[in-house]
Parts: structure tokens; C-alpha cells; sequence
């Protein structure tokens, strides 16, 4: 083969190994020629999004250069949602749906959400999380797991992949090896997972050995250490993690795709062309790269920094040959699925409102103190959310309880602006409730001690106030009246409203 003719197909194999996203609601030239030299996946987010028809004709035009390309999203629903980014999730998330624990309900959920993706021309859904969050002060996955217990997460893992395959989008169970029990977002640095291997048997394993039985082809790797398997390297870029634990251990032999590979956890030491070598050399057969870095010179460069590594040997050419014969094999597999996927109208039925609401859980104050008659003055506490849940994405309770009850009030106060002094609970809060109900909204509050502390001030002030706790519960206060939605989807927000508004709503 001549030097040319081999560098060309270096070129393609490296292409065939990326799934980048890109900007813009219409596909860029860039990606369109991309495509035609190889490019074998993209990834779309919120600012690819309008609308589920306007996806369907992005996607189509960028098939119209090779129909098996696989079109992948990172979509959750419930907190973590793209397709509905501007709206808020019409479904729950998983900790909404492990609390309910009716399997069923959730194949059904996830199957309403493939229906959605299918018709908008996505082939790959970077979902469930199969993590068990194990650690309650986890920055990054929280109400994104289906649980704390590992057989809930389990068999609801099980459930989501059979739903969201049975309508035509392949699943991608995440983050291997387990993510629930760290206390760093990867997102800025490197997590660590320091349990012993036979705890992270019991406690993170069981749901991706469930992922594996119930037929999921993709596996989405974790940004974080586990000294167990391997003290130097984070588990994407670990082969003893990716070939040993996943592929020899748990006998899988589908798609392993990277977490967005931008993420501080491995660039911060390896800069993102290095971490995408050291991915792919360890057994990383796509890599997810865009949500913040997606601009064509990043492609150019992590083509390059592969290109390079063959030449250079770094990166050995038959697992870079092997990774893209992995891509091609389920990008044609997803393609048959795709065709064969039930078809439907997504959320005809509502079931992401049904599962919302079964989710709602009260204490015995609540109960005694609704339904609200008088329209309340609603304060929502903010957290500073991580990276994977949109800043656009609406959420809260105001917007639907002002539609039942018309004249509610609402304010959204930061533990920022209190700590600087610039909003004072007592005029933002307290003084427009006079009167009136007072409703405290929010959102994972023992993780938060400034949000914790404002619950604890007006709730004293206040012993009327309803709390509704849109995050991981914490610890109830036996005499608060609280509701509990288990997550803050838009889907949650209108369940607590009407729970609210209708004492008779469970």
C-alpha cells in the first residue's frame, strides 16, 4: 500500500472511531464532508434541538450522506434531557422510577421516550444510567439512578433497555464501571472509587451485568479511578478496567463508548488528543466528543493525535482497525433495529405524567395541610446544577401551580445571593406570604447546607409552609409538610401542583 493510500485510510479509520457533536440546528458542511470521508457517528445536544420535527430533518440530510450513521443523544429524561430542553422532561427520571419500583411502568416510559427519539432520526440513546447511588452526596448522579439499592437499579436497568429497544433506539448503559459512589463531579477533576473489588461486585456491577443479559450493545465508560482494577489509569483509559473487568469478566462484546472526552477527570492530565489515544489504545471503540468542545478543529486535531499514535506506535493499528470494525457492526445493527422499532406517536398516552405522579410521596402533615384553596407565594432554592443538566431546562413548581391557581407569586433566590447578602429571606420570602400559603421548593437540600439552612429559617418562621423536595429526600422532618417527587423533570413539577391543588390527587 502506498504512503498516501495508507495515511487516506488511517484517516478513515480515525474518523470511524468519533462521535462529535456540532453547533447549530442544521447539519454544517464540516460534518457533511466529514461524513463522506469516513465520520461514522455525530451526537446531537439542546443547541442541535427545536423540535422532534426539525431533528428528523436534520438527521435525515445528514443520513442522505451515509444512511447507517449512527445519531446519538444523551438523553435521560427527568433532570438530564435534550430532546426536551427548552420544555422541561414530560417524563420522570430514574430515581422517580426506581422509587415507584413497577418495572413495567418503566419499560413503558422508556419505550415512549424511543418512539419520541425514532421518529426524530436517533439511532443511540447514551442512556440509562445504570450507576447505583450508593453515596448520597454524589455531585453527579443522584436522581439520575434508579436507586441506592443494586437490585432496584437492576432490574429498572433491565426494564428501560428493553423498552428503549423495543422501539427502535439502542440503549447505552453508563458510567462502567459505576459512578454512584464518588464525592467529585469528572466533569472538573478525577473521581475516585476506592472500594475493594468485592464490594464493587455486589454494589456496582450487578446492573451492567444486567445491561449485558437483557441485550445491551453499547456500554459507556466512567471517568473515575478504581485502585481496585487500576490505581494509575481511570477506568476509560484502563484496559484492565475495558478489556479485563468488561469485556473478559462480564462477556461483553458490544460498543464501549467514552464519556465526553473534554471531561477535566481525563484532560486535566492528558489533554484531549492524549486522552482520546489512551482511550481507543485501552479499548474505547467510539469517542463521545462535543458537548463543549465542537468545533471542526477539534475532529481535525483528535484524527491527528490518532493518525500520529499509529505512526508513532502508541496506539497499535489493529485496535484502531478493531474499534472501527466494532462501530461499522453496530452501526448496522442499529440500523435493523431502527427499522424494526414500533412505531407510534411518543407520549400519546401520558405515561410520563402517570409515572410521575405515582412517584409524588407525602408526609402525613402534607396530607392534613392541602389541598391549598388560596393561591400561595412560592420560593424556589437553586442549586448550581452540574454540567449534565441543561441550564435551560425549566424546572420547578411555580409555573404549574400558577396555571391551577391563578394570582400565585414566586421567587427563585441562590445560595449565591444569600451568602452575598443581595436577597434577604425575610423581604423575598417571608413578607409576600403574609396571608397566604407559603410553598418552599427544593432541590436536593441535604447536599446543599445553604439551601438546607433556608428550609430549616422559614419553615421555623413559617410552621404552615408546605416543603416540596425535588432532589434526593435527605431526611424528612416528621413535623414539616412535606411532598417528595424524586426528581425536578417538568413532569414532577406539575405532579406536585396538581398534589398540591387536589387533596384527593393520592
Amino acid at each position: 500500500m502506498s504512503s498516501s493510500k495508507h495515511s487516506s485510510e488511517l484517516r478513515r479509520l480515525a474518523l470511524s472511531v468519533l462521535q462529535p457533536g456540532f453547533v447549530g440546528t442544521e447539519a454544517p458542511d464540516w460534518i457533511l464532508r466529514d461524513i463522506g470521508d469516513g465520520l461514522a457517528s455525530v451526537v446531537l445536544f439542546s443547541r442541535n434541538i427545536v423540535s422532534t420535527e426539525q431533528v428528523a430533518r436534520l438527521t435525515a440530510r445528514l443520513r442522505a450522506e451515509n444512511p447507517d450513521l449512527i445519531v446519538a443523544i444523551d438523553e435521560e429524561a427527568g433532570d438530564v434531557t435534550r430532546i426536551e430542553s427548552a420544555t422541561g422532561s414530560s417524563r420522570p427520571g430514574n430515581f422517580a422510577l426506581g422509587t415507584v419500583d413497577d418495572p413495567e411502568l418503566t419499560e413503558a416510559v422508556a419505550a415512549d421516550l424511543g418512539r419520541q427519539l425514532r421518529t426524530a432520526g436517533v439511532s443511540l440513546d447514551y442512556a440509562p444510567s445504570a450507576d447505583v447511588n450508593s453515596n448520597p452526596d454524589n455531585p453527579i448522579i443522584g436522581v439520575r439512578s434508579f436507586g441506592s439499592d443494586p437490585e432496584v437499579v437492576s432490574r429498572h436497568t433491565t426494564a428501560w433497555i428493553r423498552g428503549l429497544q423495543s422501539s427502535g433506539v439502542a440503549a447505552c448503559a453508563k458510567h462502567f464501571p459505576g459512578h454512584g459512589d464518588v464525592a467529585v463531579d469528572s466533569h472538573h477533576d478525577l473521581p475516585a472509587y476506592p472500594a475493594g473489588p468485592d464490594e464493587i461486585a455486589a454494589q456496582a456491577l450487578p446492573p451492567f451485568r444486567a445491561a449485558v443479559a437483557a441485550g445491551v450493545r453499547a456500554v459507556m465508560s466512567g471517568h473515575l479511578l478504581v485502585p481496585a482494577y487500576d490505581p494509575d489509569l481511570p477506568a476509560t483509559l484502563s484496559r484492565r478496567i475495558l478489556h479485563g473487568l468488561l469485556r473478559e469478566e462480564l462477556g461483553f462484546d458490544g460498543l464501549v463508548v467514552s464519556d465526553a472526552i473534554e471531561m477535566g477527570a481525563v484532560t486535566r492530565r492528558y489533554g484531549i488528543d492524549g486522552a482520546t489515544v489512551k482511550a481507543v489504545a485501552a479499548g474505547v471503540d467510539a469517542v463521545c466528543v462535543g458537548g463543549e468542545s465542537a468545533e471542526e478543529a477539534t475532529v481535525a486535531l483528535l484524527v491527528k493525535a490518532l493518525t500520529a499514535a499509529v505512526t508513532g506506535g502508541e496506539l497499535p493499528e489493529e485496535r484502531l482497525a478493531e474499534a472501527a470494525g466494532r462501530v461499522r457492526e453496530f452501526a448496522r445493527w442499529s440500523a435493523g433495529l431502527r427499522a424494526a422499532g414500533a412505531a407510534g406517536d411518543a407520549a400519546g398516552d401520558g405515561i410520563g405524567h402517570v409515572a410521575a405522579r405515582r412517584a409524588v410521596r407525602l408526609t402525613g402533615a402534607a396530607r392534613a395541610a392541602l389541598p391549598l384553596t388560596a393561591a400561595p407565594h412560592v420560593v424556589e432554592l437553586a442549586p448550581v446544577t452540574n454540567m449534565a443538566i441543561g441550564k435551560e431546562t425549566p424546572w420547578g413548581v411555580a409555573e404549574p401551580l400558577r396555571e391551577r391557581l391563578p394570582g400565585t407569586t414566586s421567587v427563585r433566590v441562590r445560595g449565591q445571593e444569600l451568602e452575598e447578602g443581595t436577597v434577604a429571606l425575610e423581604s423575598c420570602a417571608l413578607e409576600p406570604a403574609v396571608g397566604r400559603p407559603l410553598v418552599i421548593v427544593a432541590r436536593d437540600a441535604a447536599r446543599h447546607t445553604w439551601m438546607s439552612r433556608a428550609v430549616t429559617g422559614l419553615t421555623a418562621a413559617r410552621p404552615d409552609a408546605i416543603v416540596v423536595e425535588m432532589g434526593l429526600p435527605g431526611t424528612a422532618t416528621v413535623a414539616a409538610a412535606q411532598i417528595f417527587t424524586h426528581g425536578a423533570s417538568a413532569a414532577s413539577g406539575v405532579a406536585a401542583a396538581e398534589v398540591l391543588t387536589a387533596a384527593s390527587a393520592l
